[in-house]
């Protein structure tokens, strides 16, 4: 797999790093058919139940086994889109029953603020995507100006911060370099 994910492709090439079940990269490749979509992560359980979801829906998506802190230098600027969910909850912040059944490792960013891994993965993403390249990354409400920031120092442009349903500050979108 990892020798062809650069290649030439019709649709936009994307990448979801840190994967887990698979679910985002899915719906992704289900409703873009024409998107190369490669899911990321280092756990083998989480790749596992991610094989399982795809295999669902006809395996549309290429997983790699790979710890996200670890280069790629295979799609290097090569990647249209990147998304990520990362851990990023702050620590000692109240979690509901459901959230608590995740693995405690998908859920804790580290540091005082929760943004040692959301930081790590729009580092991460500046390596991947192409000039012109998105990336759409969930955090907590609290670290919006904080990412912002950060992603401006890794050469992200029109970055701004996109609200959910119910108007809290939930992700980062922006552009990597200028077009």
């Amino acid at each position: 797999a990892r020798n062809g994910a650069a290649g030439q492709q019709a649709g936009p090439l994307v990448v979801d790093l840190g994967t887990g079940s698979g679910a985002i990269a899915l719906s992704i490749a289900t409703e873009v058919p024409a998107a190369r979509v490669i899911g990321v992560d280092t756990d083998p359980r989480a790749l596992h139940l991610a094989t399982t979801n795809n295999a669902r829906y006809g395996s549309p998506v290429t997983f790699l086994h790979h710890d996200v802190t670890e280069p790629l230098p295979e799609l290097d600027h090569a990647v249209d889109v990147v998304v990520a969910n990362p851990p990023y909850i702050p620590p000692d912040t109240p979690v509901s029953v459901e959230v608590r059944a995740d693995p405690a490792r998908a859920l804790w960013g580290g540091g005082a603020d929760g943004l040692d891994l959301p930081r790590l993965f729009v580092a991460r993403a500046a390596q991947l995507l192409r000039d012109g390249g998105i990336l759409v990354l969930e955090h907590a409400e609290t670290q919006s100006a904080p990412l912002r920031e950060y992603a401006r120092t890794q050469g992200f442009t029109r970055v701004a911060t996109g609200r959910d349903l119910a108007g809290r500050e939930r992700f980062l979108e922006a552009e990597y370099g200028h077009l």
